[in-house]
């Protein structure tokens, strides 16, 4: 009996390796694929909506007749927006614009021709009749957005994550795709609608109705990019700015900390370059303006504002300049200290 177990033991060693070690390497997964960086999908929006997804051309439908597998198809909805290709059934099914229930009501009535009470399910195997909207400018994520429903613009915006600092304050909406599903009222066709739509983003945050609009498939959603201001010299925190709507130079100076104490306010300077002309400098007293003895100047793309220091000896330095000569302290004053180090 002894005997008998040890040869049990050693057989079952043996045989235990052999079996679930191919086993276990065969179940590995294979390394996933990596996603695209470009415009990825937003999931947030893709999953929803599907229960009144009304169907479109490209659709592909799973047919299934019950105790009936001759009668089991994929079938596609053809560009006229019909099903054709069904088993024994020569009419087409109108399936455009409707939802599957709709679609699957007509061809159990096209079986029951052939059948005694068939029971049919239709599901909804490919959702290919949309293009998807795409988002992208001035957003955290440029991104494309499946439409299985009908999305407005500040859902879109949030699958892109939000605003960007370089927004500039306008969104503009392409459209590039008819109205495939009207809503009575609605136009057909896209030639019937304006193609670009530009949406304030300030009426956008405050709510309006007419600042959401709904998104087509196919839409292009682009948040315009602001072009830069640079503001160096004597300011606190010398930086580019985006050119905002309406950025005025005292918004770009608080922007940039304001100027500092040494600063010469009454002689800024605002270069400008456009193109094909010369060179512009532009000198203005910012003092004048704050008492609105002058009026705010309205920034152009690419304007450079230069903050210059104020002579040690002016002025406005003077006191500054006499307590440094004293402490060693003169910002471009050489003093005995300075020489004796």
């Amino acid at each position: 009996m002894r005997r008998v177990l040890v040869l049990v033991a050693i057989l079952c060693s043996l045989a235990s390796p052999t079996v679930v070690r191919p086993q276990q390497q065969q179940q590995q997964p294979s390394a996933p694929t990596p996603a695209s960086p470009m415009l990825p999908q937003a999931p947030q929006i893709d999953t929803q909506g599907g229960s009144n997804y009304l169907l479109g051309p490209g659709d592909m439908l799973d047919v299934r007749v019950l105790f009936q597998s001759d009668m089991n198809a994929i079938v596609e909805v053809d560009t006229d927006g019909n099903i054709t290709s069904l088993p024994f059934v020569e009419s087409p099914i109108p399936a455009k614009c409707r939802n599957v229930k709709e679609v699957q009501k007509d061809i159990t009535k096209a079986y029951s021709r052939l059948l005694k009470n068939p029971q049919v399910s239709v599901l909804i195997s490919e959702k290919k009749s949309r293009l998807p909207a795409i988002v992208m400018g001035a957003v955290r994520q440029p991104t494309r957005v499946m439409m299985l429903r009908r999305v407005r613009l500040n859902e879109v915006i949030t699958a892109a994550y939000g605003f960007t600092e370089r927004a500039t304050g306008t969104i503009q909406i392409v459209h590039t795709e008819p109205v495939m599903c009207p809503l009575p009222g609605e136009a057909a066709h896209a030639d019937n609608q304006v193609p670009l739509e530009i949406i304030r983003i300030a009426d956008l945050k405050a709510g309006k109705p007419e600042a959401n609009p709904e998104i087509r498939p196919g839409d292009a959603v682009s948040v315009t990019e602001a072009d830069p201001v640079y503001v160096v010299g004597s300011v606190v925190y010398p930086q580019l700015v985006y050119l905002t709507d309406n950025l005025t130079l005292t918004r770009a100076l608080a922007a940039a900390g304001g100027p500092r104490s040494e600063a010469k306010t009454t002689d800024v300077r605002i270069i400008r370059q456009e193109q094909g002309q010369a060179q512009q400098i532009i000198r203005v007293d910012l003092a004048a303006i704050r008492k609105n003895q002058k009026p705010d100047i309205l920034l152009r793309p690419f304007d450079t504002i230069e903050v210059p220091e104020a002579s040690p000896w002016s002025g406005r330095r003077i006191g500054q300049t006499l307590f440094g000569a004293l402490t060693g302290s003169v910002p471009g004053v050489i003093t005995n200290s300075t020489i004796i180090r």
